[in-house]
């Protein structure tokens, strides 16, 4: 049998609940969550530039593009800015003004919270005013990231660009191979190398790399050594590079989508005659198409279009003079030359010429 409500109580407690709402009011309508987006964009922006000078500090060549458009965020954020803070002061002063009724008034409520009946009309006009000015509030917030919501969008774009160059440097500062001296890495992502073509449960995961020279897959994960009652209890690191191929020998990259709610990205890579593999299948943590689409530029060359430290013309020539014929046993030489190489081995009697 349910408990008989005291009319006393139960307007106690509704005028506490009331009372909660009135002191997040107290911190919402000077729209703070309004202000720490503003200044999350302000942040943001005037990072960019020196997140992007470390980044050609540690190697990154391409998009040469990169410096401009960061300083044109820059001088846009600075006109746009101040309009933003006058709006959020003034919407602001707005709607501080509007709960100093409500504020007022919740004293005038407790003390009539003795009287259940004088107190329910003072409470349903106070939730109602209440309720107004939390939807003023929310229109208020709307108007204020309304005002530059595209723009942060834009922002937001490149800095998780950038976030992927740092994961690129940062994961080529640890690899267990080298870049040649003139090769500049483009991208790097997660990805499981299925062997088979056909993802299986012990094929190795690690970093699938994109350079303008060559595609590497290195596996860099812990594996399980030692399980008690099919539990875990001991791993060991496990790195090294798998495979790598001239970006030149790059034949046919598709994609398609696995997993049963077709949410994972695959890519399958074929390679011209003379590459170490005839086919690379990967399951990638990042968009198929897009990973296909880098590869493609770089087959093309595309990113030299961009880069933001010139080619070393002499390296280009070097390349370009490499020997077609072994000069022991007159092999063809048909193995591409990267620039930076300074040897190249005959694949026939294994002759190594110097360039």
């Amino acid at each position: 049998m349910p408990t008989p409500t005291n009319p006393a109580q139960e307007i106690q407690s509704q005028i506490r609940t009331l009372q909660s709402k009135v002191d997040d009011m107290q911190n919402r309508v000077r729209l703070s969550q309004a202000r720490d987006a503003v200044e999350d964009v302000q942040s943001n922006v005037n990072g960019l530039v020196q997140r992007i000078a470390g980044l050609r500090t540690r190697g990154y060549v391409f998009e040469k593009d990169l410096e401009a458009q960061a300083q044109a965020f820059v001088e846009s954020w600075m006109m746009l800015y101040p309009n933003v803070q006058a709006q959020v002061g003034q919407q602001s002063t707005m709607l501080i003004n509007a709960l100093r009724p409500i504020e007022l008034q919740m004293p005038q409520l407790a003390a009539a919270a003795a009287s259940p009946g004088m107190a329910r009309g003072i409470l349903s006009s106070l939730e109602s005013a209440v309720g107004q000015l939390d939807s003023k509030v929310d229109a208020a917030e709307r108007m204020v990231s309304g005002m530059y919501d595209q723009f942060s969008g834009q922002v937001s774009t490149l800095s998780r660009h950038l976030d992927d160059v740092d994961y690129l440097l940062k994961n080529v500062a640890e690899a267990t191979f080298k870049l040649f001296p003139l090769e500049g890495g483009i991208a790097a992502v997660r990805a499981v190398w299925c062997r088979t073509g056909k993802e299986e449960k012990d094929d190795p995961e690690g970093v699938l790399y994109l350079t303008d020279q060559r595609v590497l897959f290195e596996q860099k994960e812990e594996v399980v050594t030692k399980k008690v009652l099919f539990v875990a209890t001991a791993k060991q690191k496990v790195q090294g590079l798998q495979w790598e191929a001239p970006v030149a020998l790059l034949d046919q990259v598709t994609t398609s989508k696995a997993g049963l709610l077709k949410n994972e990205d695959h890519i399958e890579i074929r390679f011209l005659p003379g590459a170490p593999l005839d086919l690379a299948h990967l399951h990638i943590w990042r968009d198929c198409a897009f990973w296909q689409g880098l590869l493609n530029r770089a087959k093309t060359k595309d990113f030299d279009q961009g880069r933001a430290v010139a080619l070393d013309q002499a390296a280009v020539d070097k390349v370009k003079a490499a020997p077609t014929q072994c000069p022991s046993c007159g092999g063809a030489m048909t193995k591409p030359v990267l620039r930076g190489q300074d040897t190249v081995k005959c694949e026939f009697c294994g002759f190594e010429i110097r360039l």
